[in-house]
């Protein structure tokens, strides 16, 4: 039995005329009224009963027409569902963010993939430091990370540059620098940092290391946080300033205000996947990243 015998069938019982049935499948009479008989022979049953003037079903035809029906719909929607996963519009996606894009870029990512994609299952997990992000997506439990380029490099990572973003020094609002305009590092010699986790964990941090150490002045680190939102909450407690991607001003805390940090290139962002992976479902959110960064 193969699927076009359902097929043929299926049509013979709907249209209860051979002749009909024969025009909707393209085809002569004799052939179709031929690979029924096969059919019923296989079954050994009768599946119709046939006059000179229009076909009825035996009960046990009725029975089988019904389950043909399932069986047909069930072999198309696994072709659709085939051919969505094969053109990236159907599939599982599980996405990480640094605290920046967490709280500036992540909502409207996730706003356009569910439009864009709506057969797509997504995840987000926010607040990802990106030495964890790296790991993550080495051993599969992230398929995409938003994250900033390592000081150890991006082995075994294919890496898409999104934006260059440019730094703020988040401090209470009664600081001194709180009316200034900008400041620039050395102004921040002597000063208290909040800053993201050290000794590797975190790619802000041995950025933020590097700013110190070239305009010569010894970083003095009262807080390491995990959080960006946490960071942002200590600087507001009065435990520190705290030096940020711009798009941390999106994380509003009351009592925090942003004050440019001059003289230095920004931070860049990037989109991380596993080098290889070609899938069209992570070509396609590439895609619309890319977009939304060049928007923003």
């Amino acid at each position: 039995m193969e699927l076009r015998h359902l097929r043929y069938f299926v049509a013979v019982a709907e249209e209860r005329h051979f002749g009909r049935a024969a025009q909707r499948l393209h085809m002569a009479q004799p052939p179709l009224s031929q690979q029924i008989r096969q059919l019923e022979a296989e079954l050994g049953l009768t599946l119709l009963t046939r006059t000179t003037r229009r076909v009825d079903l035996t009960p046990a035809g009725a029975a089988y027409l019904e389950r043909a029906r399932e069986i047909l719909g069930a072999v198309e929607a696994a072709a659709h569902e085939a051919a969505s996963i094969a053109s990236g519009r159907r599939g599982r996606l599980l996405i990480g963010c640094v605290g920046s894009a967490t709280y500036s870029l992540l909502p409207e990512l996730a706003r356009t993939l569910r439009t864009e994609l709506p057969e797509v299952e997504f995840g987000f997990r926010g607040e990802m430091l990106s030495p964890d992000q790296a790991a993550a997506l080495t051993d599969g439990t992230l398929d995409l990370g938003l994250l900033r380029p390592l000081p150890t490099g991006n082995s075994g990572l294919s890496i898409t540059h999104l934006r260059q973003e440019d730094l703020l020094v988040a401090m209470p609002k009664d600081h001194r620098f709180a009316g200034r305009r900008r400041v620039r590092i050395p102004d921040l010699d002597g000063e208290g940092l909040v800053i993201h986790a050290g000794s590797g964990r975190s790619a802000m941090n041995a950025m933020i290391q590097e700013l110190f150490d070239s305009a010569w002045i010894r970083s003095h680190i009262t807080h390491e946080v995990a959080e960006t939102s946490t960071l942002v909450t200590f600087v507001a407690a009065g435990l520190g300033v705290a030096i940020v991607p711009e798009p941390t001003a999106a994380l509003a805390v009351p009592g925090v205000v942003y004050v440019p940090l001059s003289g230095t290139p920004g931070v860049e962002l990037v989109a991380a996947t596993r080098a290889g992976d070609e899938s069209p479902l992570l070509t396609r959110a590439l895609a619309i990243l890319r977009g939304l960064s060049v928007a923003a």
